[in-house]
């Protein structure tokens, strides 16, 4: 089972017993905003990617948010493709709904995107569409291995940005 292999990712961190379960679903956006008590922005969503050269890569992105096409191609060279539920469950061991960056069937490149940076802590999901966990920003790229922050999503902006679009107007 998928959320027994991130219990035992998060053992190694002492912290499997913060791994919260839920009597209902947070396998989408909203339904997990909606278990949890949060904004669906503070759901780390976890996105995977077929790349051209390296393999499968995995975006972890603040729930309100898409993939910005261009800014995608920009960063890693290649266009977005999107695996198939099948090829997510394969890569990972986790399924649609509970998809996350700990406890992976295989070595993956995880990237986390600047739209989390607006917030203090955020709540990824933990291998299953029942479960989630609390962590800083921080701890979710210690426990993830995230190799970088890249900055690929579209439908929000920071402040930095905000004020650029002033200066252009």
């Amino acid at each position: 089972m998928s959320i027994e292999s991130v219990k035992k990712h998060f053992k190694k961190f002492d912290r499997e017993q913060e791994v919260m379960e839920f009597d209902s679903s947070s396998a989408t956006v909203e339904e997990a905003a909606n278990t949890i008590g949060v904004k669906p922005a503070r759901i780390a969503k976890t996105l995977c990617f077929r790349g051209e050269v390296e393999g499968t890569i995995l975006i972890v992105a603040a729930g309100d948010v898409k993939i910005d096409n261009k800014k995608f191609r920009h960063t890693f060279g290649y266009k977005a493709r999107m695996l198939s539920p099948d090829q997510v469950l394969e890569q990972t061991e986790h399924k649609i709904g509970g998809v996350c960056p700990f406890g992976l069937k295989k070595n993956l490149d995880v990237y986390l995107d600047k739209s989390m940076k607006r917030f203090e802590t955020v709540f990824p999901a933990c291998g299953s569409t029942n479960s989630a966990i609390e962590l800083t920003l921080e701890e979710l790229g210690i426990y993830a291995s995230a190799k970088d922050w890249v900055d690929v999503c579209k439908g929000w902006f920071n402040e930095e940005e905000r004020v650029e679009k002033m200066v252009e107007k």
